[in-house]
């Protein structure tokens, strides 16, 4: 590689949160690009954690990276882009799980072994390592950024189709699985997510404030109580339920928020 990158991960104001895999994530620490008209809502937003955040890949430590359409800035050296799309029915395929589970359809896929870098974000981005969750992690619907190649893009279906319709909830999930690391990108901190893990027992939620959880788990949307006077008793009505072994990662205090329907300035 004949290139150099000066003034990035090396400046002062840039931050770098986590690293995973071929993976970075970077937090611009103030915005000095401001004048008099804006500078006192960069003060807050810099207090109150709203800064912008990128991901790095460096295209060397991996096979391949498959990005959310549109996510990439910017790339440096040796590195190519593809559709990601082997075909026909390929096609066909993913347009199919994109209509279900709300992710684009054309997922471009970037090899090389130069560096990537995706478009700045307020949103809080958070590495996965797949293999980790028993080689298959499942999430709820726009928190997919990128992941590396190795990871394949599955539709999961809830157990219980007619509870999940009445309890509100989507009726599929985008899952990967295989081998390698993933980046979620969501309105909530990892320093907030509550990881729960499970080993032959059952978490029961009000509310969608689980992100992600493992496809070893039966996931499914019951009644709180054994009757329909119990829920009413309890006043929770349908809650959805995580049973069987693995992880749960969890958002409760914006979840509970969401589920009110109250909306922050940020998201």
């Amino acid at each position: 590689m004949s290139y150099r990158i000066h003034n990035f991960t090396d400046n002062d104001d840039v931050l770098v949160l986590d690293s995973k895999g071929p993976f970075q994530i970077v937090e611009f620490q103030r915005d000095l690009s401001v004048d008099r008209s804006d500078a006192m809502n960069a003060w807050f937003c810099k207090e109150m954690n709203v800064k912008p955040r990128q991901l790095l890949c460096d295209m060397s430590k991996t096979a391949g990276v498959t990005l959310q359409q549109g996510a990439m800035q910017w790339m440096l050296g040796n590195v190519s882009a593809t559709t990601g799309v082997k075909g026909v029915g390929d096609f066909l395929g993913k347009a199919l799980r994109s209509k279900v589970t709300n992710e684009s359809a054309i997922k471009p896929e970037y090899v090389g072994d130069g560096v990537l870098v995706t478009e700045a974000t307020f949103k809080h981005l958070i590495l996965v390592d797949v293999g980790e969750w028993g080689g298959s992690l499942v999430m709820e619907d726009g928190l997919f950024l990128a992941c590396e190649k190795t990871l394949k893009h599955s539709v999961v279906m809830r157990s219980n189709v007619s509870s999940a319709v009445a309890g509100g909830e989507g009726l599929f999930n985008l899952a990967l699985k295989g081998e390698g690391v993933a980046c979620l990108e969501s309105v909530v901190p990892k320093e907030e997510l509550i990881e729960i893990e499970l080993e032959n027992d059952v978490i029961k939620i009000d509310g969608s404030m689980a992100i992600a959880w493992s496809s070893s788990l039966a996931f499914t949307v019951e009644r709180s109580g054994k009757s329909l006077l119990g829920s009413a008793v309890s006043g929770e009505g349908l809650v959805n339920v995580y049973r069987g072994t693995g992880r749960v990662l969890m958002a409760p205090l914006r979840g509970s928020l969401m589920s009110t329907g109250f909306k922050p300035a940020s998201v």
